[in-house]
């Protein structure tokens, strides 16, 4: 017995060595264990941009500010990325360099249209406007009318339509005037309706000038005399005001509210722009410079009538730089939307618009939105080119 339980004792002291050597005992089957996260920062993003007032301005320290570089630094900020940026020149480059792999995301106000969205993939907008016009300040003061200015409004519709209505509303005194003098003793237009109405008549419009052709005898005609005499006041007020408002209108050098405005016009903007493009399907012959600024020389220094941009843009020019110079002409047209531009399924697309969304959330968008626009764009862009 003795020596039965001594091996037990031996044969259970060896399975416990045994089972204690590593990688002698069985697995137990479990999940794989999920690959570790990558380090922070490791990440760094090619971004291609190129200057662009307020979207991509450059600094005196060599660094960039404006819109989109604001947000997109807050976007890369909470995605804990870093960024080289690429000056490309011109909107053209930005997309060469995303299609060839040069950058990874173009960054400013470019367009988001269908024809892009072909090659590329879009970001949620970050923006929303469309195409605007700027003029000459000198387009918009009003001249000194001559001569020619006075005989065009006493041969215009306006001056027809006003003196019809003094005719039409003086035919109710006159009447009046007539049926009630004709009566009197010694009346003082005939009695029968021709000429009588026709003096009637000459008393009804000289007392909306001032001046009587005849004197009422009857009380009542009296009477009808002081009240039309105040109500020709009126209307002489009345028409005056607006026949001076027509003939400022008349004398204004611009014509220019809107884009059916522009044709046979001297017109400026930027080539490969969504403003290019626009102008183009119009059939409207505008000349395409490399960069806004020299769009904008044209219509300083060359006497152009108008620019054509986007909306913000221009809107900034405007207040910045152009006061003097240029002012706004005709409302938004040919609204279109902005973004951020990657390659087709670039896998930085997801994150960004995720953190797109929690700026809007928590309001981050609106503050830097309002930064560089204030309350005044729609918002606002367009092909920030």
């Amino acid at each position: 017995m003795g020596v039965r339980w001594y091996a037990l004792a031996v044969t259970v002291l060896w399975v416990c060595l045994f089972a204690a050597v590593p990688g002698s005992a069985p697995r137990a089957s479990a999940e794989p264990e999920p690959a570790p996260a990558p380090a922070p920062g490791t990440r760094t993003v090619t971004a291609a941009v190129h200057s662009l007032e307020p979207f991509v301005m450059p600094t005196g320290s060599g660094a960039m500010t404006g819109f989109s570089v604001e947000l997109w630094e807050e976007i890369t900020k909470r995605l804990d990325w870093s960024t080289d940026y690429v000056d490309t020149g011109d909107v053209r480059g930005q997309l060469a360099a995303v299609a060839d792999g040069g950058a990874k995301v173009a960054v400013g106000g470019i367009s988001l249209t269908a024809e892009r969205e072909r090659s590329f993939d879009f970001t949620h907008p970050t923006l929303d406007a469309g195409l605007q016009i700027i003029v000459p300040v000198h387009d918009t003061r009003p001249s000194v009318p001559g001569l020619g200015g006075y005989l065009d409004l006493l041969l215009s519709r306006t001056m027809l339509i006003w003196l019809s209505a003094a005719v039409v509303v003086s035919m109710v005194p006159a009447h009046a005037f007539w049926l009630i003098e004709r009566r009197s003793h010694k009346p003082v237009v005939s009695r029968a309706y021709f000429p009588g109405i026709v003096q009637s008549f000459g008393w009804g419009i000289g007392s909306l000038v001032g001046k009587n052709s005849a004197s009422a005898t009857k009380t009542v005609t009296k009477a009808l005399a002081i009240l039309w005499g105040f109500a020709g006041i009126v209307f002489i007020a009345y028409c005056s005001a607006n026949l001076s408002a027509t003939l400022t209108v008349a004398k204004l050098d611009a014509k220019i509210t809107g884009p059916a405005d522009l044709y046979d016009k001297s017109v400026a903007t930027v080539a490969g722009t969504t403003a290019a493009t626009f102008l183009r399907s119009m059939g409207i012959d505008a000349t395409e410079t490399s960069t806004v600024e020299d769009s904008y020389h044209l219509l300083r220094e060359e006497g152009y009538d108008a620019v054509v941009f986007d909306a913000p843009v221009l809107r900034y020019y405007v207040a910045h730089r152009g006061e003097g110079v240029a002012v706004m002409a005709g409302p938004v047209f040919h609204e279109e939307d902005q973004g951020f531009v990657t390659k087709i399924d670039s896998p930085l697309r997801r994150p960004i618009n995720q953190t797109l969304f929690r700026m809007r959330e928590d309001g981050t968008y609106n503050l830097i939105k309002e930064k560089w626009f204030g309350d005044d764009i729609a918002t606002t862009a367009g092909d920030m080119n």
